[in-house]
């Protein structure tokens, strides 16, 4: 079992950057690709990021290509989501999750086994 625990959402002014973690227990991280999904109200949820576990290939989406950064510390067991530029369509619901085996894209929510609960993030205009 492994418990995902994200932290360093809030309230951020168009433009403005957030740092979001994902912190792991029970078991280590390192041998998981690691996601980040969003979920707006009333949308589905949305891939945002993700890191393979070595992190030698991440994967972004087009709408936050050049504006967030993906990284990870296995030492730490904390997988982290760097958002700069933010703007007002950002705002949602950020959740991490593991996956033990890819097995088509990291893109899809149905390719990861745990989830954590979510961090909010609202960006105001």
């Amino acid at each position: 079992q492994v418990r995902l625990v994200e932290s360093g959402g809030g309230l951020v002014q168009a433009g403005g950057s957030l740092r979001l973690s994902c912190a792991g227990s029970e078991r280590t991280l390192s041998v998981y690709t690691m996601g980040w999904f969003r979920q707006a109200p009333g949308k589905e949820r949305e891939f945002v990021a993700a890191i393979t576990w070595s992190a030698s290939t991440k994967y972004y989406a087009d709408s936050v290509t050049g504006r967030c950064a993906v990284s990870r510390d296995n030492a730490e067991n904390t997988v982290y989501l760097q958002m700069n530029s933010l703007k007002p369509e950002d705002t949602a619901v950020y959740y991490c999750a593991a996956s033990a085996s890819i097995s088509g894209t990291p893109r899809r929510p149905d390719e990861y086994n745990y989830w954590g609960q979510g961090t909010q993030v609202t960006v105001s205009s």
